[in-house]
């Protein structure tokens, strides 16, 4: 008799990952029309051989669960969620050497610290950050396209990094002493 998957079977907490497009305290429609909703595509390293391992049983797990939506049999041509950071953005050095999975959720993500204490300022959380992801994988059958899909669950923050998308931190910007008592503002560097 063969196993019924269930949330357990297609549910991934994974290693260490980047978080990338981090749309996780206020949702995002994407496309104009679209509901909004929260998300992150998460920046796998390819070394991450558990992580991937737990991604494809949970892909498998979800595509067993699918088959009922399509005709009880999995497509050829089926979407799946994990993809090639260097076939597919080689335009972008955050993904070399990594997979990469977009997740979101209609629900606001859970999102943690280190310490398991819950993260409530925004910019604690951002994209160039590292943590681990809780996610779930799903079927789906929509409008002709047919897949399984990645639903996101909760963020645990486990360090920074610098910020994706050319964004710096105020500290660092103005971190010069220009604003200390080492400055003095006698000296005029015009004249």
């Amino acid at each position: 008799m063969s196993k019924v998957p269930t949330n357990q079977t297609t549910k991934v907490v994974t290693g260490k990952v980047r978080l990338s497009y981090a749309h996780l305290f206020k949702p995002v429609a994407v496309e104009e029309g679209q509901d909004p909703k929260y998300s992150v595509c998460l920046l796998i390293p390819k070394s991450d051989k558990e992580t991937l391992r737990k991604i494809k049983t949970a892909v498998d797990a979800a595509k067993a669960q699918g088959a009922s939506l399509w005709n009880g049999k999995v497509p050829a041509n089926l979407k799946t969620p994990l993809r090639d950071g260097d076939e597919e953005r080689p335009d972008q050095p955050e993904y070399d050497g990594m997979y990469f999975i977009n997740a979101s959720s209609k629900q606001k993500p859970g999102i943690v610290d280190r310490g398991l204490n819950a993260i409530l300022d925004s910019d604690e959380v951002y994209s160039g950050c590292y943590g681990r992801a809780s996610v779930n994988f799903y079927p789906f059958n929509k409008a002709g396209n047919r897949g399984v899909a990645c639903g996101l669950n909760n963020i645990q923050k486990l360090e920074d990094g610098d910020y994706l998308g050319g964004r710096s931190r105020a500290e660092d910007d103005f971190g010069d002493g220009w604003g200390d008592d080492s400055y003095d503002d006698e000296d005029d560097f015009l004249s």
